[in-house]
């Protein structure tokens, strides 16, 4: 399968520059929302189109996508650069890598089911509320964060050399319409040793953890010199 890696950034001349509040409001949740439909806005052909693409905002108007089809024009966005991203992996290659993910493992709850719970926020649960729960964030992402990476690799072709979190935070969805849901976002970097090139490249086309639609699970990989 041919996938495409693009760069959409936003295009700020007069024609649009009216819209950017609505195109990449700064309130987190709102923004989340916008910047999901304006990705969608290139993608989606007709309305029963299913979503087979992966993106991440820069935080400065700068949209990476990994996906199957070209990004179709559009005037929101400056010329959009394109490129196929085929890249020849072998064992033992070692990549550094970003990836923004929503990061969740299969938690057993009454009648021998499973519920897909946040890992930070499974850890910070343990945690009474307050300061000692506030203090103690970010090491418990350290430490979930770098278990998560180790069982993604196991299953998905690569092992983590060693891992980065830059971030932890909670993005809420629709709470203001009392519906939606809450996801917590790990911002990960780091390098990872290739262990089989082939799960490996099909895992980075499905993306990693869950909320893509989102804005998640798009991992950018570069060589290791």
């Amino acid at each position: 399968m041919t996938l495409y890696l693009s760069r959409l950034t936003l295009n700020r001349n007069a024609s649009t520059r009216a819209l950017m509040p609505l195109l990449n409001p700064k309130e987190h949740s709102l923004a989340a929302d916008a910047h999901h439909r304006l990705v969608w806005s290139v993608f989606s052909d007709e309305s029963t189109q299913e979503r087979d693409f992966l993106w991440r905002h820069d935080g400065k108007g700068c949209f990476m996508t990994l996906s199957s089809r070209s990004p179709r024009p559009s005037e929101l966005f400056i010329p959009i650069e394109t490129k196929i991203f085929d890249p020849e992996l072998r064992i033992g290659d070692r990549l550094s890598y970003v990836l923004r993910a929503n990061a969740t493992r299969a938690r057993r709850i009454e009648h021998g089911k499973n519920q897909r719970v946040d890992v930070v926020m499974d850890l910070l649960h343990q945690i009474p509320a307050g300061r000692e729960r506030a203090e103690a964030r970010q090491r418990l992402a350290a430490e979930a964060g770098e278990t998560w990476m180790v069982n993604q690799g196991d299953r998905k072709g690569y092992r983590p050399i060693y891992t980065v979190i830059e971030g932890y935070s909670t993005l809420g969805i629709g709470r203001k319409r009392g519906k939606g849901a809450t996801f917590g976002i790990l911002d990960l970097s780091g390098v990872i040793e290739i262990t089989d090139s082939d799960v490996f490249l099909s895992a980075l086309s499905q993306g990693f953890g869950r909320a893509k639609a989102w804005g998640c699970g798009l991992m950018l990989i570069r060589r290791e010199r």
